[in-house]
Order: structure tokens, then sequence, then C-alpha cells
């Protein structure tokens, strides 16, 4: 299935990024079947070529969320906003579940460690 998505360039420090249309089991950094347009997030300058954007999606192109977005925000096409990220787990819930293990397990490794400790010795004073 063909995707319109966004393909960094530019040098360390500086993205750009390209907006493409290619395979979406292909690499994005690869070589691409058309180069749609730029888009520089540090300006928010966005060049595309609005025509050619229509007809891959009339010819049946996916879209990926953040590209759809981008161009949704700047009014090159009529859809809604796609959600690009998924929310993450709180960390406090996180947090709260793994110390109560952790707390039990220290307790018992304290009560194993000082009868092999009397029991070593013992030995020794023999």
């Amino acid at each position: 299935m063909l995707t319109i998505r966004l393909s960094r360039i530019g040098k360390r420090k500086k993205p750009m990024y390209r907006l493409i249309v290619s395979e979406k089991s292909k690499d994005p950094y690869g070589r691409a079947l058309e180069i749609l347009g730029s888009y520089n997030p540090f300006t928010k300058e966005l060049n595309v070529k609005g025509d050619r954007i229509n007809y891959w999606l009339d010819n049946g192109s996916g879209i990926s969320p953040t590209a759809n977005n981008l161009l949704v925000e700047n009014k090159i096409i009529k859809r809604d906003k796609v959600v690009a990220s998924k929310k993450g787990k709180k960390k406090e819930d996180e947090s709260k579940t793994e110390e109560a293990p952790k707390e039990e397990k220290t307790d018992d490794a304290k009560t194993e460690e000082a009868p092999k400790e009397d029991v070593k010795k013992e030995e020794e004073a023999k």
C-alpha cells in the first residue's frame, strides 16, 4: 500500500522533512515514488504540491497521521485531525506497583542471609 509520509533530511540538530509517496513497508529514507513537498519545523514553512497530494489520495493512497495533521492545519486537505501518538501510562501507578514487590523481596533476602552467615561462622569455628 502506498502512503504519504514525512522523511527526515537535513543536518544534525537542524531537521527538514520531505513529504513523499512510497510503499508503506519500505524505508522512508530510501527511494520515493514522488517528492510532494517539504516542511521546515523551525519556520513552520510548508511547500507542497496540493494537486499531486489530492491525486494520490484519490487513487487510494494512505497518509500517515503526522502528515495528515500537518496538511489539515495548513488547509491543503479537508479532513479531520487524527491522534498521532498514543497516550503513555501514568508513572505514579507503575511506581507504586513496582515498589511493593521489591520491598517484600528485600525483606526475604535479609532474613535468608543472616542464618547463612551464622552457619559459615560455625563451620569456620570447627
